[in-house]
């Protein structure tokens, strides 16, 4: 049997959590020789310029838009809606459509349905998809209780990042060569901050735990959002924009700072465990599925910008080769692209027989 093609949808161009997984995947059922497509249900001021990703319709839920992707599901096999928003559109989309789709939940269900009237709309659309890949049997756990969604259309898949795009600093001179890469200083210790400049993200915790360090701490924050106006960096603070490729500030930093009110398995923590680089992270979400704490880094309580800084002066005075030893040992066995692929395709053919 054929392998069957498959349709990813996103939300929208942007290279974030749930964007970057669905064009990693695709990219390796290509490399493997499957048929894959990806689309966005919508355009995006911040796309990434990189990405040549056809969009669907003027707005997530725009009736050109459901109409587009149904079209476009009819010419594939299964569908893999990627992210929150997309849930609904493949739910109304491909109502009564012969095309299945599975739903792809990044985040956590309990952040982003803790109101009751959407908790019902949410689950009612849960109940459409063929099957529901969690990012962490925590996850699944949560689908399964709060939705009622029954254990057999459940499954755990994790988050992933190919190893290879995120290779270590294989010497000082690397390190070098990627901070002046970046206009970064060449000495003191450096502090990484990846991710979306929205409110859940805290990246004013970042910036409150890094003013409580000594003076030679520098903090570069890379990402975009609606408080990037709203933030005042200080003389050591070092704002990047958008990277298009993390990987050199991973190399070039000491650690990294992940200061989230809600997460799922965030892909910038995989990232940078793949990259050898301990982190310090609140505990939200499933975050310890990736930082297990005392070995690949610390977990602190969220919104503690004092905790957050005693656990970066921890981890700056420490030997940090332990640290990074497992947690690329962690990755490498739990979130590398090539294995999570596999397990990908064993349910895209079940549900594609289905």
């Amino acid at each position: 049997m054929a392998e069957p093609r498959v349709l990813h949808v996103i939300t929208d161009p942007r290279a974030r959590g749930a964007q970057r997984l669905a064009r990693d995947l695709h990219r390796e059922l290509l490399r493997r020789g499957q048929s894959s497509e990806l689309a966005a249900l919508h355009p995006h001021p911040d796309a990434d310029p990189g990405a040549a990703v056809p969009v669907l319709g003027p707005s997530r839920h725009h009736p050109a838009t459901l109409r587009a992707l149904r079209g476009l599901a009819a010419r594939a096999d299964v569908v893999v809606a990627h992210g929150s928003s997309t849930l609904q559109a493949c739910a109304l989309g491909l109502f009564a459509a012969r095309t299945p789709f599975v739903y792809v939940n990044i985040g956590d269900p309990r952040h982003w349905t803790a109101d009751p009237l959407r908790r019902l709309r949410v689950g009612a659309f849960l109940h459409r998809a063929a099957a529901v890949a969690a990012i962490s049997p925590h996850a699944a756990d949560v689908l399964r209780t709060r939705f009622r969604l029954p254990a057999r259309r459940l499954r755990t898949l994790p988050n992933a990042r190919p190893a290879d795009r995120f290779p270590p600093a294989a010497d000082p001179a690397r390190k070098a060569a990627d901070r002046a890469g970046l206009g970064l200083p060449a000495e003191g210790p450096l502090i990484a901050w990846v991710g979306a400049l929205s409110p859940e993200k805290r990246p004013d915790l970042a910036l409150a735990a890094h003013a409580l360090l000594p003076a030679d701490v520098h903090l570069a924050l890379a990402g975009e959002g609606p408080l990037r106006t709203t933030l005042a960096p200080g003389p050591r603070t070092h704002l990047l924009g958008p990277l298009a490729d993390p990987a050199p500030l991973y190399r070039a930093a000491d650690l990294l700072l992940l200061t989230s009110d809600s997460e799922g398995v965030p892909g910038v923590l995989i990232e940078a465990a793949l990259a050898g680089l301990p982190a310090v992270a609140t505990d939200v979400g499933w975050v310890s599925d990736v930082v297990r704490p005392g070995e690949g880094g610390l977990l602190v309580p969220p919104g503690d910008p004092a905790a957050l800084a005693d656990a970066v002066r921890t981890l700056l005075a420490a030997d940090r080769a332990p640290y990074a030893a497992a947690a690329r040992a962690h990755a490498l066995a739990h979130f590398d692209l090539a294995a999570v692929t596999t397990a990908w395709q064993h349910l895209l053919r079940e549900v594609a027989r289905r």
